[in-house]
């Protein structure tokens, strides 16, 4: 092994002779197999230097994926040229060394001609521009690296097509089915892990819609996860570091849904409880299932205040980084879900009961046998006739067809109440929403990626319902809370136009768009929200959700009481004159 000494520090960079014969010769080297079995590098700890080093190449490397001709056009295994630089990029002394050693890597990409036609950036078309501002940065980059930069972007032609990225017809969310897996990929190793980070970092600083509603600086993102996803020991490691830079994003779609296994808590059973958080309190729901969870002695209402002496706030805090949400009501439900999950066996609880705390041991049970109700609609038919006067239209199982039956039930009634509490088994927008409407009315807007202007995002047309013959005339509740999710949220938005219309509940989950899946080496698979989603008057969805307006939140009170209090104030609602 070879060791580099930087500045008196121990870098943790190790480069095999192999590797250095294999670069002494690359005419013997089939490039585009290069690495196949491995990047070969690898790292016990990073000097600072490094790290600023790692992060700037990171960002030239992905602004040349989608910027520069030769890769746009295919003409690079892109993947492996990262693999190629980054042991010269580690060796680098200083932050001038290795800028020389990537203008000198931009050089051998070939030349960059004039552009005829050239991209232009219209800024009252886009919603989002680019974030470019670093090219021009005088404390971050040499003149030669600047240059080299502003002129592959001031030449980038009208981009029809990018090799390592297309967009979905019609919708316009991007897809990335051209970014090899790894599947086969043996950990650690550390360049591909910081292949990973970097590939998920750019696909985000380049194509997420929602780049500006993430809430931190994305540049920091980079720089803080280099060291823990790079010095990840084992699969399970790196997984769980890659879950926590894809939660800092902020969006409820995001999520490193392959690998939710190592999310913390961990563990092959849970207790047959369901949970929720209501009033701030992780409170019994239900159970998952229903002999088991009865059998524990614990009611709806009883609220859960700590876990094998653990406090749940203090649970929460810790596990809170792990969890992708686009906001805290979203993030607890998720919490919640997986909260009592451990080892099979016993866990203590301190629980709060209406007559008091309690410590009580009950057992977990593996968590095959036991199932999650994934929505807080009401049980029974997807249509219902709660009195004479009041309809009931649950969307978890609503059919499309069924619709103008359900309306003509409906027709004679005071009022109608569609529960979104749930994920929608059936795209009704369009034909549910006519019924509410007297005149076309718009409800939507959208932006989308531009390939000519990676990272700017366009406006798109807005959409408009039109009205159907057979009009609803009385009232219109739309039942929501955290459960509410993306189709839910779009659903949501259409059915509210309506002049009779009134959203009842709490905030939703933020998290619209038709999404977009990554993958990442080592068979890895993510997403992004992939297209922006924003009321007609250019008002954002992302993060902040559909606003009721009614507020109506469940309380320990209701849950002990088996009451369903959002449902119970839309017919409250509807009878009021």
């Amino acid at each position: 092994m070879l060791r580099h000494i930087l500045r008196n520090t121990l870098v943790a960079f190790v480069f095999t002779a192999s590797v250095a014969a294999a670069q002494a010769d690359t005419q013997t080297t089939d490039l585009n197999h290069e690495f196949d079995a491995g990047s070969r590098i690898s790292l016990t700890q990073l000097s600072p230097v490094q790290v600023g080093n790692l992060a700037i190449a990171g960002k030239v490397w992905g602004f040349l994926k989608y910027h520069h001709p030769s890769v746009v056009g295919g003409q690079h295994q892109w993947d492996y040229e990262l693999l190629r630089i980054l042991p010269a990029v580690l060796a680098a002394p200083d932050r001038d060394s290795a800028d020389v050693i990537l203008h000198g890597w931009i050089g051998k990409l070939g030349p960059i001609t004039e552009c005829s036609p050239c991209a232009k950036l219209d800024k009252q078309d886009f919603q989002l521009l680019p974030n470019l501002e670093w090219l021009n940065d005088t404390h971050l980059l040499s003149a030669e690296l600047r240059n080299d930069l502003n002129r592959i972007h001031l030449n980038r032609g009208i981009a029809k097509t990018q090799s390592y990225i297309s967009m979905v017809p019609l919708t316009g969310n991007p897809m990335f089915d051209k970014e090899a897996e790894y599947k086969e990929l043996k950990f650690p190793d550390a360049g591909f892990q910081l292949l990973s980070l970097f590939r998920f970092w750019n696909i985000v600083e380049y194509w997420a819609p929602y780049r500006e509603q993430i809430g931190e600086d994305w540049d920091n993102v980079l720089r803080e996860s280099i060291t823990p996803v790079a010095l990840s020991k084992d699969r399970s490691a790196y997984e769980l570091a890659m879950i926590a830079v894809i939660a800092r994003i902020n969006d409820t779609h995001a999520n490193l849904w392959s690998s939710l296994q190592v999310r913390p808590p961990v563990g092959a059973c849970q207790l047959p409880l369901r949970i929720r958080f209501v009033e701030g309190a992780a409170a019994v729901s239900g159970y998952t299932n229903a002999v088991a969870g009865a059998a524990t002695g614990l009611r709806p209402g009883d609220v859960i205040e700590s876990i094998d002496g653990v406090p749940v706030s203090q649970l929460v805090d810790s596990w809170r980084p792990y969890y992708a949400a686009s906001n805290e009501p979203t993030r607890l439900r998720d919490v919640a879900e997986n909260m009592t999950i451990g080892a099979c066996g016993r866990a203590q609880l301190k629980v709060r009961q209406d007559d008091g705390v309690k410590e009580v041991s009950l057992s977990r049970l593996p968590r095959t046998g036991q199932k999650a109700k994934p929505t807080h609609d009401k049980e029974g038919d997807t249509f219902q006739l709660l009195t004479e006067d009041i309809a009931y239209i649950k969307l978890s199982s609503v059919k499309r067809d069924n619709i103008p039956d359900y309306m003509e039930r409906a027709a004679h009634t005071k009022g109608l109440i569609i529960d979104i509490r749930n994920y929608p088994s059936d795209f009704v927008p369009f034909v549910l929403g006519p019924y509410f409407i007297d005149k076309p009315t718009k409800f939507v807007r959208f932006t989308a990626g531009d390939l000519a202007n990676p990272g700017g995002f366009k406006w798109g047309p807005e959409l408009t319902i039109a009205p159907k013959a057979a009009h609803y005339a009385g009232k219109v509740m739309i039942l929501v809370d955290e459960k509410s999710q993306s189709q839910s949220e779009y659903t949501a938005m259409a059915l509210r136009v309506g002049s009779r219309a009134k959203v009842v509940g709490s905030t939703t989950a933020g998290a619209d768009g038709n999404v977009s899946a990554i993958p990442l080496p080592g068979g890895l698979r993510t997403m992004i929200s992939g297209i922006g989603v924003f009321y007609p008057d250019k008002r954002p969805t992302q993060r902040i959700g559909i606003i009721p307006d009614i507020e109506v939140k469940p309380t320990i009170k209701g849950l002990r009481a088996m009451r369903d209090e959002v449902l119970d104030a839309a017919i409250a609602e509807i009878q009021r004159e």
